[in-house]
């Protein structure tokens, strides 16, 4: 049995999405200055790094995060790997893929170059899922999928009919997934958002096993 841990770090300085805030890590007790514990006061966006989208990101009248079923967060997924694909990932794309039975699916593209890299500059050129793939998805009955940089949806989209299509079909989204040292196929996942009660999003820690 091995563990995979695809969460990337949080840090000061790293990148996010822009005009989201910036992650700060800082000591509201200290015990170089005389405190009887070292306590971190935590500031970032819900959407920061490695997380999950809740319905109500795009939804107004959707689930929060802490509604999310564990059930679909925890349990078999496969990864495909599209590192080849020059561009987004579309219908065509898809259904290249095997996704008879799979449930949930989890992305591995170029994007998880950036994580290896340790880059802290937004690249707006990110792969993505367009809006004809998000229905090929909902077509093919998935309840949780997972992309490897900070949106599911290309950057400059107006409408934002992926993340309606997805939120809306009750599709579970993960972004900000660190796939570089996984290989396609199939493990178990776990993705642990925290419990903060009717947030649009969450950081989480998100685990693959072998199976």
């Amino acid at each position: 049995m091995r563990f995979f841990d695809i969460t990337v770090p949080v840090h000061e300085g790293m990148v996010v999405w822009p005009r989201d805030p910036g992650v700060s890590l800082s000591l509201a007790r200290n015990m170089g200055r005389g405190d009887g514990a070292n306590v971190t006061r935590i500031e970032m966006g819900a959407h920061t790094g490695t997380h999950v989208d809740a319905p109500f990101h795009f939804l107004p009248h959707g689930n929060g995060v802490d509604q999310l079923p564990l059930e679909t967060l925890i349990g078999p997924c496969r990864v495909f790997d599209l590192t080849d694909i020059p561009g987004h990932i579309d219908r065509a794309t898809l259904e290249r893929c095997d996704l008879n039975g799979v449930t949930r699916a989890l992305f591995k593209t170029r994007n998880s170059q950036h994580w290896a890299r340790g880059e802290t500059t937004f690249d707006p050129s990110f792969t993505a899922i367009v809006a004809d793939g998000a229905a090929r998805l909902v077509e093919c009955g998935l309840k949780l999928i997972g992309v490897d940089y900070l949106s599911v949806e290309p950057f400059g989209s107006k409408e934002h009919p992926v993340h309606h299509r997805l939120l809306g079909a009750n599709i579970i989204v993960l972004e900000g997934l660190n796939l570089g040292n996984v290989a396609a196929g199939d493990y178990e996942l776990i993705a642990l958002p925290l419990r903060l009660r009717g947030a649009d999003g969450s950081p989480a820690r998100v685990v693959l096993r072998t199976l």
